[in-house]
Parts: C-alpha cells; sequence; structure tokens
C-alpha cells in the first residue's frame, strides 16, 4: 500500500494548483490523471485579474503575463448591426487586468512550477473507488503498472464535471442541462477589427430570441480566436441518458472547417475566411452545484464541484480559487496546526461562491451573454465574510471588510532601499501576515506586544509588518517596516492609526482591529491556527 500526505485527483488547472501549493507549503502529495497525456487544446482560455493575483502569490505570474494576450473588451453585434462595445475597465490599484491563455498552455505553467517543486503528474491513473476512516482514506486506482491502493490523510478531487470522486462520495450534483448543443473552434481569421477584444454576435428570431450565436475569443497568435457557435443539424445528437454527462466535449464528432465557415458567412461582422483550423470539437451546457464540497477526509473542486456556462470565463477561475482557498488549510492540517473547524470553513467560504458563479453564468447566458460589474466578473468581489474564520466587522474606517479581498496598494517604502515595493511584495508568503499601522503619535510598546502575542499564537506561521503613516518614524517596534509615504496604504484599506490588518495565506482579509489587543489578536488567529 502507497502513502501520502494528500492525494490529488485530476491534472487540469484546479488540480495542478492544488497540488503545486502543497508541494510548496512542504506538504507531500501525489496526483493522478486518467489521461496518459495532457490535452492540446484551447478550452478555458480566459484568465481574470483574480487569478493573476493568485499566481502573483504562487510565483508564476511572470510566465503567464508573458504567454498570455491582454482582453480589453467584447464588441457586440446584434443582428447584422454593431452594438454597445464592452470596455473591461478596472481602477487603476487593481494590478492585472484581463487576459486570454488557452488552457494547455495554463496547463504546461502549472506543470512546470510543480516540479520545481519536486512533484509530477501520474498519468494514465485512475480512481477506482475510495473509502475513510477517522485517520485517513483508501483511494484505488488503476495505474499503468496495476491496481494500486494508495492510504492517504486527505484526497481532492480535481477530476471534472464527471467526478468519480463525488460519485463515490455519494454527494449529489443537482441542476439542469441546456437543450443546446454548441461546437468549438481553434482557428485564425484576418480582419480589420481591433485586436485584444472578443467579438460576440447574435441573431434573433421574429420573437425575439437569440437563435444563432457566434463568440470569438483572442489566443496569442496572429488572427487567432477560439470560437463558440451552435451546432449545425448535421452535427446535431441527442442528449445522453446519464444527465450528468450532457457537460463538456463529447467524442467522435469534430466540425470541419466548412461547418465553422457556414457560421462566419452569417454572423461574422466582416467577410472573413477561416483557416489553419488546430482543434474543434461538440459540447453541451450543464448547470449544476455539489450539494457539499466534500464529505470528511475528501473535498472537491473545480467542475467536480460546479458546472455552469462558459460566460464570462469564470469556471477555470473559480476552480483555481477553489484549490488556492483550500490547499493552504489542508496544509496546516497535515503539519497538526489547524484549527478545529478550519477545514469546515473550505465549504462555508467556497460552496457559496460557486452557487453565485452558477445563477450568474445560468442568467447571463439566458440573456445573450450581459455582463455583471466588471469588479465581480474580475472575482475581485469575492468575500468570506460570515465565515467561522473570519471575523465580524469591527467597526473601522472605510475599506475592505473582513472576509473581502486584501487589495494591492503601490509606493512603500524602507529604512534602506530607495525603491518602493507593492503591499503585494510583503503577502506572497505561505504563512499569515499581520500588519499594523502606526501613525506619528505610534505607541511602540503597545503595538511590539501585538506582533509578541500574534507570532506566539501562530507559534510562528505569521509575518509581521509595521504600515508607518506620513511622518511616523516607528522606532523600537521590532519588526519590519515600510512607510506609507503617499497615504496609498490609508486610502485602499481606509486606516485609522492605530489598527491591525490580519491577511490570511490565500490574500482575504480575515480580520481587522482598531486600537488592536494582543488578546483579541491571538484569539482571531487560534480560529485557523491551533493552539499551542
Amino acid at each position: 500500500m502507497g502513502e501520502t500526505e494528500v492525494l490529488v485527483v485530476g491534472a487540469g488547472p484546479v488540480g495542478l494548483t492544488a497540488a503545486l501549493e502543497l508541494r510548496r507549503r512542504g506538504v507531500g502529495c501525489r496526483i493522478v490523471d486518467r489521461l496518459t497525456a495532457p490535452q492540446p487544446h484551447a478550452r478555458a482560455v480566459g484568465v481574470l485579474p483574480r487569478t493573476f493575483e493568485v499566481w502573483d502569490a504562487m510565483g508564476l505570474v511572470r510566465d503567464a503575463l508573458d504567454a498570455a494576450v491582454p482582453l480589453y473588451g467584447q464588441l457586440v453585434f446584434v443582428d447584422g448591426r454593431p452594438g454597445p462595445r464592452i470596455e473591461l475597465q478596472l481602477p487603476p490599484d487593481v494590478p492585472y487586468g484581463f487576459a486570454a491563455l488557452p488552457q494547455d498552455v495554463t496547463e504546461q505553467l502549472l506543470t512546470r512550477h510543480l516540479e520545481a517543486y519536486g512533484g509530477r503528474v501520474e498519468r494514465g491513473t485512475e480512481l477506482l473507488g475510495l473509502d475513510q476512516d477517522g485517520d485517513g482514506v483508501r483511494a484505488r486506482i488503476a495505474a499503468p503498472g496495476g491496481t494500486e491502493t494508495v492510504r492517504a490523510r486527505y484526497v481532492v478531487g480535481c477530476d471534472g464535471a464527471h467526478s468519480r470522486t463525488r460519485r463515490e462520495l455519494g454527494i449529489a450534483f443537482e441542476g439542469d442541462a441546456f437543450p443546446e448543443e454548441y461546437m468549438l473552434a481553434d482557428v485564425e481569421v484576418d480582419w480589420d477589427l481591433p485586436p485584444g477584444y472578443a467579438v460576440r454576435s447574435l441573431h434573433h428570431d421574429a420573437a425575439g430570441e437569440v437563435d444563432d450565436l457566434l463568440v470569438c475569443v483572442p489566443l496569442p497568435g496572429r488572427g487567432r480566436y477560439r470560437m463558440s457557435m451552435r451546432v449545425p443539424g448535421e452535427l446535431a445528437s441527442a442528449p445522453p441518458e446519464d444527465e450528468e454527462g450532457a457537460h463538456g466535449l463529447e467524442a467522435g464528432r469534430a466540425p470541419e472547417p466548412a461547418h465553422i465557415q457556414a457560421v462566419l458567412d452569417r454572423l461574422s461582422p466582416r467577410e472573413v475566411t477561416a483557416r489553419r483550423l488546430r482543434w474543434s470539437s461538440v459540447f453541451r451546457i450543464s448547470h449544476r452545484l455539489a450539494e457539499h464540497y466534500g464529505a470528511g477526509r475528501v473535498f472537491l473542486a473545480g467542475d467536480a464541484a460546479h458546472i455552469h456556462p462558459p460566460t464570462g470565463a469564470q469556471g477555470m477561475n473559480t476552480g483555481i480559487q477553489d484549490a488556492y482557498n483550500l490547499a493552504w488549510k489542508l496544509a496546516l492540517a497535515v503539519q497538526g496546526a489547524a484549527a478545529d473547524g478550519l477545514l469546515g470553513s473550505y465549504d462555508a467560504e467556497r460552496r457559496p461562491v460557486g452557487a453565485e458563479v452558477v445563477d450568474r453564468t445560468v442568467l447571463h447566458a439566458r440573456q445573450g451573454g450581459a455582463r455583471a460589474d466588471v469588479l465581480r466578473e474580475a472575482q475581485l468581489l469575492v468575500s468570506y465574510a460570515g465565515s467561522p474564520v473570519v471575523a465580524p466587522p469591527s467597526g473601522g474606517g472605510p475599506g475592505p471588510l473582513p472576509g473581502d479581498r486584501a487589495p494591492d496598494c503601490h509606493g512603500l517604502t524602507g529604512d534602506i532601499a530607495a525603491y518602493p515595493v507593492r503591499l503585494f511584495d510583503l503577502l506572497r508568503s505561505p504563512h499569515h501576515t499581520l500588519l499594523l499601522y502606526a501613525g506619528e503619535d505610534v505607541a511602540a510598546e503597545e503595538l511590539r506586544a501585538c506582533a509578541t502575542a500574534a507570532r506566539s499564537a501562530a507559534r510562528g506561521r505569521v509575518n509581521v509588518f509595521a504600515v508607518l503613516a506620513p511622518g511616523a518614524f516607528g522606532e523600537g517596534l521590532g519588526v519590519p517596516r515600510v512607510h506609507d509615504r503617499d497615504a496609498a496604504f490609508r486610502r485602499a484599506y481606509g486606516a485609522v492609526a492605530p489598527e491591525a490588518f490580519v491577511i490570511r495565506p490565500d490574500g482575504h482579509l480575515s480580520a481587522r482591529f482598531p486600537s488592536p489587543a494582543p488578546a483579541a489578536l491571538a484569539a482571531h488567529l487560534h480560529a485557523s491556527l491551533r493552539a499551542a
């Protein structure tokens, strides 16, 4: 019987994120995938600003930025006429924009970083079954060398819409399927439309319903787009008898260039000829949500937990954030440092996010692709307020509330280095971060006591920094310090000195304490971290 601390089932972007984050935190894990080789296809292509922030913390954002192309907005055409032009404009304090990156390239980047931490994907290896007890999970897997039983402390099922992990747990996956079938095609076109914009072209019938659709998302390469459109009659088929199977790519029916060209002839805003068809497929769409995101020591993430229309590129990005939320909690549990209830907070935090994404994308799909607030589309408004490991609001100033994403800010400077740093530079750590905001009348002894209490409560699993308001010097604090010379931190966080901000390893604010007290900080950290 093989043993590992965590078994990750599925090596798409979600499973690779989970495995990479576990390995980055020193946790032993195995990641298996039933496919013998990665799929070289541009399936999920949209990368949202919040995902870039996650990749920044994980250490792979530079590679992703180099490989991606910017996505500035969307050009809409309705019944042959230009419609509204949607601009994906974000506030200047958001460090990354929207982009497009083929899923196969995303998987290559994640795999390369996983291998740098000593991990590898075991391909051609499929989960057959599992059972669990109070100490771990026994997973039966079929590998190229034969059948094996793996004993793991935890299992993470990232094995897609048809998840064997979910079925083994007996977790309901309620929802429905859309009746339409669609085609995907990775092609090149020459037209004079501005680069960096997706194209959505709609046609309505006499009753005002959308009866024809073309969506083109730009990809790296000259004139390259991932196009989606409805399936013509000669490629149509009856839905599978298993309703859960009515989602995703279908084997055996690959659209040909003529099928793609026929749609372009009807709906393209310019006369154009498709060329260099790299890949095509037929797919169906369902919308379903797992009743629970796990049971016992087994968890679900990504499409194993939620499926929905691809509107707004929410699927892969939501799954990556599932894995990012779960991995730091699993790492603490494996290391014996997780407080009771920390792992339970995964379902409490992420399932409501999945439910909102499913509802929103279904609504947008039925409305022909209407978009929500750009910050919500960017997944920058996800909040874990109300989580059992997030403090209630404490009456501080404006700015983010506990549970919200911790925003970045620029222009922080040190005492020695002449160049400014971003706040995210201080947060790039696998641990919690405590920020102590101090003004000109800083009470060094009180803040030093807060830092000592936090470090003791977290048993070293917290980084502490003093953020000094303009005019403050912060002598005698006993912690690293940065100067908020331009008041960028004060504006971003609504900070009122003295105030403490606790930021989790996944970049969400878990508490803010005006006039912080050491005992309150320690008690809050013990909600996530086991007391000594």
